[in-house]
């Protein structure tokens, strides 16, 4: 079982790029994948370089698993870019995480429209500095109206606090009389979600070899298929996303039944 959850360290043995295209191609394909890009740090550490290095080794492979998301028909593709627990981290490291936002968008907005892809977020703006703010609503204008991929980034986001705010907004509800305490159904706190217009994620992937969730999209998980892998976030490539793929098109997703199985 255990085997099933994480990803290997080498190719060996594994299908060409062309062959898992095929493979991956020939069934169904995850309709939203959601990545905890983890091991940028751990990354940069191993080439003796400072932690920075590592995390703009890592907006290089957002670049790259956004087209490869893209090529192979993903349809939603949410990365954990910055938690609300990471504002805890050297004051340095976080200001030059506020700044990726404006590096990656800027110079890869051209592709972006040109792939039709739409750029999203989920998690708490107010907050952030200026110029993040500003580079992430400009792209999110720029993009509204395309049609295909959705890029999604949690930024300054925190599951906990997601449920907090869908919970408040339904207890206004309430007050206003709107809704009744017996009346609240998952369904109403699905609908008040940050994500209540996006299809739930089908498979999460974690890199860097780390086995829990981290206070990701808490609500949104509770069906999705989970896939971990020791590759650190910048060495993560399109080989390392349709290996997932693959194991996930092998898995056999009852949601509670027994879809697959006799009954007997």
């Amino acid at each position: 079982m255990f085997k099933k959850l994480f990803g290997k360290n080498s190719n060996t043995g594994q299908p060409s790029n062309d062959e898992s295209m095929d493979l991956v191609k020939g069934e169904e394909v995850p309709t939203h994948i959601a990545i905890i890009m983890d091991g940028n740090g751990r990354w940069a550490k191993k080439r003796a370089l400072p932690r920075v290095a590592g995390h703009h080794e890592g907006m290089q492979t957002i670049r790259k698993i956004t087209r490869s998301a893209c090529d192979l028909g993903i349809k939603v593709l949410t990365l954990y870019a910055f938690s609300t627990e990471n504002w805890k981290r050297p004051k340095s490291e976080v200001e030059f995480l506020m700044r990726l936002p404006e590096q990656f968008l800027n110079s890869f907005l051209p592709e972006l429209m040109e792939r039709n892809i739409r750029v999203e977020m989920i998690g708490v703006m107010d907050t952030l500095p200026d110029y993040t703010q500003r580079a992430l609503t400009n792209a999110m204008e720029a993009t509204k109206n395309n049609t295909g991929l959705v890029l999604n980034f949690a930024m300054n986001y925190g599951g906990r606090a997601e449920i907090v705010m869908a919970m408040q907004r339904l207890m206004k509800d309430v007050e206003a009389g709107t809704l009744t305490i017996d009346e609240l159904s998952e369904q109403h706190i699905s609908q008040h979600i940050m994500t209540a217009h996006l299809p739930e994620p089908d498979l999460l992937i974690r890199t860097s070899g780390e086995v829990r969730i981290s206070n990701f999209m808490l609500w949104q998980l509770a069906y999705t298929e989970f896939w971990f892998t020791d590759t650190h976030w910048p060495d993560f490539d399109e080989a390392c996303l349709k290996e997932a793929i693959l194991v996930y098109q092998n898995r056999n997703r009852r949601y509670g039944g027994l879809k697959g199985e006799g009954t007997n």
